[in-house]
């Protein structure tokens, strides 16, 4: 089974993208979805995060407030690495549990979507890593239009993260998602076509 890592900057748009890998037949792991269900009230980290950062970041729903936890971390660097601290040891295991499921299961392509795959230091762990683009100018606008964010706010944290030229360096295959979805959708189907040339060359070695 080919292991694939999908990165980029927030609001590069990686969901979009993994879904359309995910309906060319890969299996696609979100590493934000896991950390949602690792922070769920009755999981452990649930009560760690309140500890950390205060009744503050619970909503009325009883639930962590993303919003709330998310302008604390993003305008306190040392608070966005505790957060760090406490969530990424478990979003590793648990991503990693999931991958060996479905190699178990015969998947032929896992694809992991993980916003900090190359800053967390794992990107040495996939077979190849994808990174999908948009301008900054593109990216702003979407994070204060889909999160209904200040501009400062959405820059601060466009800003906080890797540049993506740092990012490049890391990157086996670039996906610009700044344009129509038929154009990311061309350069999709032939990342995937190289993918599945690189999961049979490897079978043959095997």
């Amino acid at each position: 089974m080919l292991v694939v890592g999908l990165t980029g900057g927030i609001c590069s748009g990686k969901s979009t993208v993994a879904g359309m890998f995910e309906k060319l037949g890969a299996v696609v792991l979100d590493a934000d979805q896991i950390a949602h269900e690792l922070q769920a009230p009755g999981q452990p980290l649930f009560e760690t995060i309140v500890q950390a950062f205060g009744r503050e970041v619970v909503g009325e729903d009883g639930r962590i407030d993303r919003k709330r936890l998310g302008a604390i971390v993003f305008a306190d660097p040392q608070a966005r690495a505790r957060l760090e601290e406490i969530m990424h040891p478990a979003i590793v295991a648990e991503c990693e549990r999931r991958i060996q499921q479905s190699a178990a299961h015969g998947a032929a392509v896992c694809l992991l979507d993980a916003a900090l795959l190359i800053e967390s230091g794992r990107h040495g762990r996939f077979d190849a890593i994808i990174l999908v683009e948009a301008s900054e100018a593109i990216r702003l606008d979407r994070l204060m239009a889909q999160r209904h964010l200040s501009r400062d706010e959405a820059m601060r944290r466009i800003r906080s993260q890797m540049p993506r030229e740092e990012k490049r360096r890391h990157a086996h295959f670039v996906i610009e998602n700044g344009g129509p979805l038929e154009e990311t959708e061309h350069l999709v189907k032939r990342v995937w076509g190289q993918l599945r040339t690189m999961n049979s060359e490897g079978s043959k070695k095997a």
